[in-house]
């Protein structure tokens, strides 16, 4: 008989959202709860909603909370206190911080008996195994990460804080020339400009200077001043019509020589309609792994790189080898 895994989502924004509709892709997994630091009564969700002081009443009841805050504020701080509570998956993205951040859920996980994957989804997550796995393949070689073309959330949120801006929505998109040559084996080396322009999609306040507004944003630092960038001066309709969606993906290319001088090129793809949909499904899919390696009696913090594919299959293994193998 197929053991029903019991979960609960901390926060309830565009990730959380898809969680909750991702569960219901997985007959074994049962949404419990959905915590949020809003007023229960002000959010919609299809499910119960608890504030999120009431959690560590569910000790016992939940298997796994993923947990779909914000890696900037949010992930830090609830990483760390629900893992001394819960199993965890988090998707907690900040690259140069994810060595620190693995030892404070570490410590707690294993101090409360649990375990906690982080900084899964798609990058970091399944890109990051292409990565290793290219790498460990083609000893020799060079890698290269493109992204987009999709929404990216912070340049998007960066663009909103430039004064004179009433909305804005921003597109990286890789460049295809660079592209291209990784494809055709060239191997080259690429700055930050000839690998991804970016997009901008802008509503200016009435009256406002857009020239200020569009020689802002080039010139910003961390954000666009190394990259070619484009801006549109859009309705707010327009905006609303065309850029609502949330779409994104990317590429992770190596560029290989295996025995006297034979070229050899790995590529993984990712097309997506809903960014935070796919990120969900793959949040869902490793709380599945999770909730074994629980089981198992493991304890401690894990990355994506700890975990067997297979656990995050539904199929047993028996199946996974007469099928898929």
């Amino acid at each position: 008989m197929t053991l029903t895994i019991k979960v609960g989502i901390v926060g309830y924004g565009n990730l959380g959202r898809g969680v909750e509709k991702a569960i219901k892709q997985n007959p074994d997994i049962e949404l419990r709860a959905i915590f949020s630091r809003r007023n229960p009564d002000d959010v919609a969700a299809a499910n119960g909603v608890v504030h999120i002081s009431e959690v560590e009443k569910y000790k016992g009841d939940i298997d796994v909370l993923i947990l779909c805050g914000g890696s900037a504020t949010d992930l830090p701080q609830q990483g760390p206190e629900f893992a001394a509570m819960f199993n965890t998956v988090d998707s907690f993205d900040t690259h140069a911080k994810i060595p620190g951040y693995f030892d404070h859920v570490n410590d707690a996980a294993t101090k409360g008996g649990n375990v906690s994957l982080i900084s899964t989804g798609w990058d970091p997550g399944l890109f990051s195994l292409n990565r290793l796995l290219a790498q460990s393949v083609l000893p020799e070689g060079k890698e290269y990460t493109f992204w987009g073309k999709g929404v990216s959330q912070g340049h998007s949120d960066a663009i909103r804080r430039v004064a004179g801006v009433k909305n804005g929505v921003q597109y990286t998109i890789p460049v295809e020339a660079a592209v291209e040559r990784v494809r055709k084996g060239e191997s080259p080396e690429l700055s930050t400009r000839e690998k991804h322009l970016r997009e901008c999609f802008v509503v200016a306040e009435d009256g406002a200077d857009l020239a200020k507004i569009e020689s802002e944003i080039k010139e910003m630092p961390n954000y666009f001043a190394d990259y070619d960038t484009i801006v549109h001066f859009i309705s707010e309709e327009e905006l609303k019509k065309n850029h609502s969606a949330m779409p994104h993906g990317g590429m992770v290319l190596r560029s290989g020589k295996t025995g006297e001088n034979s070229t050899q090129i790995y590529e993984f793809s990712l097309k997506l309609d809903s960014n935070p949909e796919f990120t969900a499904s793959v949040l869902v899919a490793y709380a599945r792994a999770v909730y074994r390696l629980s089981q198992a009696g493991q304890i401690g913090a894990r990355t994506v790189f700890d975990i067997p594919f297979g656990l995050m299959s539904p199929k047993s293994p028996e199946q996974l080898r007469k099928e898929i193998l």
